[in-house]
């Protein structure tokens, strides 16, 4: 398995409501849900026209069929090689 980070193009994403994320999350999960344990969805970051999210699944093109399905945009898929913090310099 190997962690993604998605980047997707929602124009005015960061003036989503409240109840509009949540029925994205819902919609989102739905979809995780009846393709199984293979795929997961770590987090998302909303931000003025983008969202970014992690997922953790075994390739991109899983990634891809769950946003397809969802109606969802995916922009750009890439593979996280490595997670660094305040810490890593310990």
């Amino acid at each position: 398995m190997s962690t993604y980070l998605i980047e997707r193009e929602i124009p005015d994403a960061g003036r989503l409501l409240p109840e509009q994320l949540k029925n994205l999350s819902a919609a989102s999960r739905a979809v995780l849900n009846q393709m199984g344990p293979q795929i997961q969805w770590v987090n998302s970051y909303v931000t003025d026209n983008k969202v970014y999210c992690i997922y953790i699944a075994p390739n991109e093109q899983l990634i891809r069929e769950h946003a397809k399905t969802c109606g969802i945009p995916v922009g750009r898929i890439v593979e996280i090689k490595a997670e660094i913090s305040p810490a890593t310099a310990d």
